[in-house]
């Protein structure tokens, strides 16, 4: 034990020092807060991670031949006998919250999903056998089953994961982390704790364990390195069992700047003039989960003044942003977009952020609302800016109403950034701009950039996104054109003289090193060239 770093008390009995060393761990809750606790490299070395995993014990201090050991539980006889063995040194044992416990033995040994599955017994009997409520319940509350939850969790937040999907099948219980916006395949847990898995996951989620035949909603909060994550959890039946998604959300995430999410000098000078005016409707379109209301967040974050009174209403709130009201919607209560809008304008707001128009009962009320004087930001799920005008007509908003109230269409996707560690130029361009179609043009001619793959990026050669946009401002002629009922094509036939598509938008990024042309093709493909 000589190279473990001891913190010397002086010439104190042991007596002393023990009291010391207890007044120390008493000091949060009568226990030991794990969060900024410098443990030793010797102290970790000291005992094997396979036992950390498997008793969830966590050595942190060494003093005069006397092993401070942290647990969330009182430790058993055998346990403690075994601990002994291992460091030759008197085991003393201080608790600890079992959710710093889970987070500082993840972080400093490294235990991932796929070694404590293989540590698990596979022929350990299964609750879901005998199909008991009770003995599912009892299972999903075992230390095995909360450990591996805990850490299938911990190790989503960790790799970045806005997801993580159980997805049941005859002989396995897939499970999948969406990272970057892709689906990344993990280690399956056991077949036979998947009933106990589920119901574990139902339990934190405050959801029925005892309906298994219809879809359920439900969420829970966790705190991990410091950040409040909130977990959106959707159950699902299916023939093999329930499907589940979580979405993981950080709270405390910092909303970033239209620049950040890779908006030009130029366009972000527009975007300014566009949502700094007194009233009027400014669209963010694109499919789901790319990244629109992020993108609302961030004009909002910009927006803000102690003058204005900004109110939101939200399916569900993503983000808390400092000054502003956000409000929930509450479709299970009658609280919808409808409902919560009309309700909204009743409260004096300067600002309304719709986090989604629906339908066109919610159309028609933030059109008006826009004409009568208020600023409103929403988003419309559309392919590209210029038909966010032909949605509208087609929910039942008349074209005067959209011509006078729209100020500005964002349509946009997200693309994976390239790793900075292995970026390298793209053996495969050609190939690429042919598969684009662009392979005659001026961008033949430039170099394009892919990832090669490194540790940083877990050899997915990516990390992290970046919008790829295109901004309609809402100028005379195409409200003029709006007026007359102009069909999509002659809208974007306008919009595209005017405006740099999002398809232009994604090569240029592609040539500057932020994304690749692979990316471009899985993305952008289906936009039409201009």
């Amino acid at each position: 034990m000589e190279e473990i770093n001891q913190q010397s008390l002086g010439d104190a009995p042991i007596a002393k020092e023990e009291a010391f060393l207890a007044n120390q761990v008493m000091e949060n809750h009568n226990g030991i807060s794990l969060k900024q606790l410098d443990i030793p490299q010797g102290l970790i070395d000291l005992v094997p991670s396979d036992f950390v995993q498997k008793h969830r014990v966590l050595p942190f201090q060494y003093q005069d031949g006397l092993l401070w050991i942290a647990s969330a539980q009182d430790l058993e006889p055998a346990v403690k006998e075994d601990l002994i063995l291992i460091t030759g040194s008197e085991i003393k044992v201080s608790q600890a919250s079992e959710a710093e416990l889970n987070e500082r033995i993840a972080e400093i040994y490294q235990i991932t999903v796929e070694q404590l599955i293989q540590n698990l017994d596979p022929n350990e009997d299964a609750a879901q056998a005998t199909g008991n409520l009770h003995d599912i319940e009892v299972m999903a509350n075992e230390p095995t089953v909360v450990n591996l939850v805990n850490v299938i969790i911990s190790t989503a937040i960790r790799e970045r994961a806005s997801d993580i999907h159980f997805v049941p099948f005859e002989n396995k219980l897939e499970l999948r982390y969406r990272i970057d916006g892709l689906l990344q395949e993990k280690q399956p847990p056991p077949r036979n704790l998947q009933a106990a898995i589920i119901s574990r996951i139902k339990i934190m989620a405050d959801m029925n364990i005892a309906e298994r035949y219809l879809p359920q909603d439900g969420h829970f909060q966790i705190q991990h390195r410091g950040t409040r994550v909130d977990v959106r959890v959707g159950t699902m039946p299916t023939v093999h069992g329930e499907s589940v998604v979580m979405r993981l959300l950080e709270k405390n995430q910092k909303v970033p700047t239209p620049s950040e999410l890779g908006l030009d000098d130029e366009r972000v000078h527009l975007l300014n003039r566009l949502v700094n005016k007194p009233h009027g409707l400014f669209l963010t379109t694109g499919p789901t989960g790319s990244g629109k209301t992020t993108t609302l967040y961030s004009v909002l974050s910009g927006v803000y003044t102690p003058e204005k009174k900004i109110l939101t209403i939200e399916d569900p709130v993503e983000y808390e942003l400092p000054g502003v009201a956000q409000i929930p919607v509450r479709p299970s209560r009658g609280f919808t977009f409808a409902t919560g809008l009309r309700a909204i304008l009743r409260q004096d707001p300067d600002t309304v952020m719709v986090g989604e128009i629906r339908d066109s009962e919610t159309a028609e009320i933030a059109v008006r609302a826009a004409l009568t004087g208020h600023q409103v930001f929403s988003t419309l799920h559309t392919n590209d800016s210029a038909g966010a005008v032909t949605r509208l007509v087609d929910m039942g908003v008349e074209p005067f109403l959209i011509s006078s109230s729209l100020e500005g269409v964002l349509a946009q996707r997200l693309v994976r950034r390239l790793c900075p560690d292995c970026i390298e130029e793209d053996p495969e361009a050609n190939e690429h701009l042919m598969n684009l179609g662009l392979e005659n043009r001026p961008e033949a001619k430039k170099t394009f950039y892919r990832g090669a793959g490194c540790d940083t990026c877990r050899g997915m050669g990516y990390r992290g996104r970046v919008g790829i946009f295109e901004l309609l401002a809402i100028d005379a002629p195409l409200r003029d054109l709006i007026v007359h009922r102009g069909t999509s094509s002659e809208i974007k036939a306008h919009a595209d003289k005017h405006m740099l598509s999002m398809r232009e938008d994604a090569i240029i990024k592609a040539h500057t090193g932020m994304t690749s042309l692979r990316e471009v093709i899985r993305v952008a493909s289906t936009v039409e060239v201009s």
